[in-house]
């Protein structure tokens, strides 16, 4: 079982920016209490990339962006949203 959601269309200019949403238990937590997206990027793409790919891709306000690099070599980021946007409504519309 995969940890990660579906994976972005690739006919979109930007869209090799997004590598998946990830789908775990703590990403649902994070999104339920704090309205936090978790994403997993390449690493060269900056905060500023991410915020206005995020931003674009899923019309929605972007407060701020942390990142951190995984074992796997892949850039995590974590995007809180403003409050009138829900991170739950976009995790559970990739993971379907």
């Amino acid at each position: 079982m995969s940890n990660e959601g579906s994976r972005i269309d690739t006919s979109t200019p930007n869209s090799r920016a997004l590598v998946s949403i990830i789908t775990t238990e703590k990403a649902y937590i994070l999104a339920e209490k704090h309205n936090y997206l978790t994403i997993k990027t390449y690493r060269n793409m900056s905060k500023r990339l991410i915020k206005e790919f995020i931003e674009k891709s899923y019309n929605v306000k972007v407060v701020k962006v942390n990142t951190l690099i995984d074992r796997d070599g892949y850039k995590k980021a974590y995007v809180k949203l403003a409050p009138e946007n829900r991170a739950l409504d976009i995790i559970e519309r990739a993971s379907r």
